[in-house]
């Protein structure tokens, strides 16, 4: 099997990705997370830590957290996981995998990092009906609850909600089913990929550069 390290942000579409990769030709050897150094949590996502350390323990994959200061430049962010990226390489993994849908800017941004280290990008969601994704997440048993909200596209009202069948029947015409365009972001605590739910509580709701909810969620 193809070993491969896989870029997990804790959400929904990072789920469905791993779920969907198959298994028999891809050995994921390693979970990537990027955190906020000032925080210690997901960026944009305001996931704590600790959250994604009790997802990668339900999966059964070994968790890397990737710590990035605030504000890092794209300069500083591409030298901190080129280094990360070249020590896969050492160990002979050649692919990442990312759960990215349709926006072609950043898939292009991750392809033209990884081919300057001989490195490729694997993106099984790739092109696929958002809405068909988003039914389909939830089809196969996963649970996820809305942990942040940009305001300037969703009301923020929408923030502590389960991923849901009611809660996709809400969305506006102009929000994305699964948020690609940035409308909103999940943390999966449920679904086929884990061998126990993670559990945590609601906690508060903080809004943030005037414009971005989250919710904090608490183990």
């Amino acid at each position: 099997m193809e070993p491969v390290v896989f870029s997990w942000s804790g959400g929904k579409d990072s789920a469905l990705a791993l779920y969907l990769l198959s298994r028999e030709v891809f050995n994921v050897r390693t979970l990537i997370s990027t955190i906020s150094e000032d925080y210690n949590r997901v960026s944009m996502h305001g996931v704590r830590r600790e959250l994604l350390e009790e997802q990668a323990k339900s999966i059964g994959i070994p968790l890397l957290t990737i710590s990035l200061p605030k504000d890092t430049s794209n300069e500083e962010y591409e030298k901190i996981m080129k280094r990360d990226m070249l020590y896969f390489k050492s160990h002979r993994v050649y692919h990442v995998v990312f759960g990215d849908i349709f926006l072609e800017d950043i898939r292009n941004y991750r392809e033209s990092n990884l081919s300057k280290i001989g490195m490729k990008a694997i993106f099984p969601l790739w092109k696929q009906d958002t809405k068909e994704l988003a039914e389909k997440f939830i089809k196969l048993g996963f649970k996820a609850i809305i942990t942040s909200v940009d305001s300037d596209q969703l009301e923020g009202s929408f923030i502590g909600s389960m991923f849901n069948q009611d809660f996709l029947d809400s969305l506006p015409p102009s929000v994305d089913p699964c948020g690609e365009n940035g409308e909103f972001h999940s943390f999966v605590f449920d679904g086929p990929i884990f061998s126990y739910p993670i559990q945590f509580q609601k906690g508060e709701i903080v809004f943030r550069e005037n414009r971005f909810y989250y919710i904090d969620l608490i183990q």
